[in-house]
């Protein structure tokens, strides 16, 4: 894990995480795109249990996004920080 535990970077406008900043936040990225696919392939005709997959993953990827953001998640209007 990075030092400062910094993995994703703040949008500059709005509310969220913007692009990963570290090879952890890219790591994550990429695990869940590919779970993401992978649900998606084995559960193409069966669309409650795509659900039922997908849900709990994007909560839990986007718990760890809010948890490893760079100043954490707040509104934001663009300014500097």
């Amino acid at each position: 894990m990075s030092e400062d535990g910094e993995w994703f970077a703040p949008k500059r406008y709005g509310y969220g995480t913007g692009l990963p900043i570290s090879w952890e936040g890219w790591a994550i990225l990429s695990g869940y795109i590919a779970l993401v696919i992978i649900a998606a392939v084995l559960f193409r005709y069966q669309t409650f249990q795509l659900i039922a997959t997908l849900v709990p993953l994007t909560i839990a990827f986007l718990v760890i996004c809010a948890r490893t953001t760079r100043g954490g998640w707040r509104w934001r209007w663009g300014e500097d920080e």
